[in-house]
C-alpha cells in the first residue's frame, strides 16, 4: 500500500518519553524530515500521557512505522496511524 502522507501520529506515548528517544526509535525507519512531542520535554505541566507526530523524507517510512504499532516503549504500547498533512491550513475563499 503506498501512502502520500509523509506524517505518522504516535499515541499513548508515556510521559517520560523525550524527543530524542522517539528520534532514536523511528529514524531506524527513515530519515526523518521534523519531529514535535506534545507536551514538549519543557513543558512545566503534569501529563499522563503524550503524543508524538513524525514527518519523515520518504512516505514508504509510513507504512513500515505502523508496524511499531503495540510496541511497548518505555512503559506504554505505541499506537501509530498515518496522519494527513494540512489540515491546519484553511480552505481558498
Amino acid at each position: 500500500m503506498s501512502y502520500t502522507t509523509r506524517v505518522v501520529q504516535v499515541t499513548n506515548v508515556s510521559p517520560s518519553t523525550t524527543s530524542e528517544q522517539m528520534r532514536t526509535l523511528f529514524g531506524f525507519l527513515g530519515t526523518i524530515e521534523e519531529l514535535k512531542l506534545f507536551p514538549p520535554d519543557d513543558s512545566p505541566m503534569p501529563v499522563t500521557s503524550r503524543v508524538c507526530f513524525v514527518k519523515f523524507q520518504e512516505p514508504e517510512s509510513v507504512g513500515v512505522s505502523q508496524h511499531l504499532t503495540n510496541t511497548v516503549f518505555v512503559d506504554r504500547a505505541l499506537i501509530v496511524v498515518p496522519f494527513a498533512e494540512g489540515l491546519q491550513k484553511q480552505p481558498p475563499r
